[in-house]
């Protein structure tokens, strides 16, 4: 969803600013281009049954040995994840029909990782996903959600920040409206705090992921989502610093950025005002328990490592898929099934997934390397 940054499109944001900024990184270093963004549908294409086909995709129908590291995964760590797919699918129409196999997970027990598995095979075909190229790997990046400590008033400490929707935007907003630097300088902003954090850096960082958590000083959590921009392009960080020479390619990322800023205290905000983007957020009251992601466009709470972000145009909301790709910075395997819960303007492609590896700093670490190649299959109901 760190993230290079196109429009939000999720529930949570950050997403698509995440990945457009590794996107963006990814074609510093490779001269890659992002296709166009395209709105959901499922068209002809591939060979599966008419209700599951693609326009930008095409699938085929493999076993189960075809998955590689399907045996070795701890399936009982995805399960919780895959019955939220469940819950979001009885409240929600589809076009595909998962009632009759979500019934079923009532007769699974969530702790024995072969019968889920047997669930998964009895209950379910794998298909392979091919890009319209024909190719059968792609890009997957990933996301997290920021952790920072924070307070609701402003202090010596805290002092940077993060701002609420302008309500008189909510009826006319103004066009074109207002760069960041513009807004920041006006007085606009002022009354629309919603919190206050330390690192301005970071503070932008979590508007590109779209949301995040602030731990207050007594002890209670703020989780704070996306709630609108002022439709300003995006620009890059990492491209302002590479134009100026100040950091080189392999520094282009959120960790080398975030070093750069502290060597460099007085260029901070130059460098953020490079961007005209500017995110506004909102008060989440619920789910702000530690082990509950941000929710994502299926409308539950993400799952670390076990949901990804995918391009609609290819893929269902909510369908479970198997992941084949490295670790960040690595040849270390990682293999999974995921669950496709929430998507992005920067994710397009057949095989391209987000994946959403938690809350916080280490998790941060993680998403801010990831620009790995990876294999998809994607599990539907028979």
């Amino acid at each position: 969803m760190i993230s290079k940054f196109t429009g939000l499109t999720t529930s949570i944001g950050r997403k698509a600013w995440f990945s457009v900024f590794v996107i963006t990184m990814t074609c510093l270093m490779v001269a890659c281009s992002t296709p166009p963004t395209r709105g959901p549908a499922y068209r002809s294409g591939g060979g599966m049954p008419a209700s599951y086909r693609s326009s930008i995709a095409s699938f085929s129908a493999v076993s189960w040995q075809a998955l590689p590291g399907w045996q070795e995964d701890d399936l009982s760590q995805a399960w919780p994840a895959w019955l939220k797919s469940c819950d979001a699918f009885r409240k929600r129409n589809s076009e595909i029909d998962w009632q009759a196999v979500c019934v079923k997970t009532s007769t699974v027990s969530p702790k024995d990782g072969q019968a889920i598995r047997q669930y998964f095979e009895n209950n379910l075909q794998a298909f392979e996903i091919r890009n319209s190229s024909g190719s059968e790997s792609g890009l997957i990046t990933g996301y997290y959600e920021p952790v920072m400590n924070g307070s609701q008033t402003k202090t010596g400490a805290y002092s940077v920040p993060l701002y609420g929707y302008p309500n008189a935007w909510k009826k006319s907003k103004p066009m074109p409206a207002p760069s960041r630097s513009e807004l920041i300088s006006s007085g606009a902003l002022h009354g629309l705090e919603i919190a206050w954090v330390q690192d301005p850096v970071a503070a932008a960082f979590m508007q590109i992921q779209g949301s995040g958590k602030i731990r207050l000083e007594d002890g209670r959590v703020l989780r704070l989502g996306y709630a609108g921009t002022n439709d300003q392009p995006f620009k890059s960080f990492a491209q302002w610093l590479l134009d100026r020479k100040e950091i080189n390619r392999s520094e282009a990322t959120m960790q080398g950025i975030s070093q750069w800023a502290k060597r460099n205290p007085s260029q901070v905000t130059e460098m953020l005002n490079a961007n005209p983007r500017f995110v506004f957020f909102k008060e989440l009251s619920g789910n702000v328990s530690s082990d509950l992601g941000p929710n994502g466009a299926l409308g539950v709470p993400l799952t670390s490592e076990r949901s990804i972000a995918v391009d609609l145009q290819a893929l269902p909301l909510g369908a479970p898929v198997f992941l084949a790709t490295t670790k960040p910075l690595s040849n270390q395997p990682l293999q999974k099934l995921v669950m496709a819960q929430d998507t992005g303007k920067a994710i397009v492609g057949g095989v391209r997934a987000d994946y959403y590896w938690g809350s916080g700093d280490s998790a941060g670490e993680l998403a801010g390397r990831m620009k790995q190649n990876g294999k998809m299959w994607v599990l539907l109901p028979r």
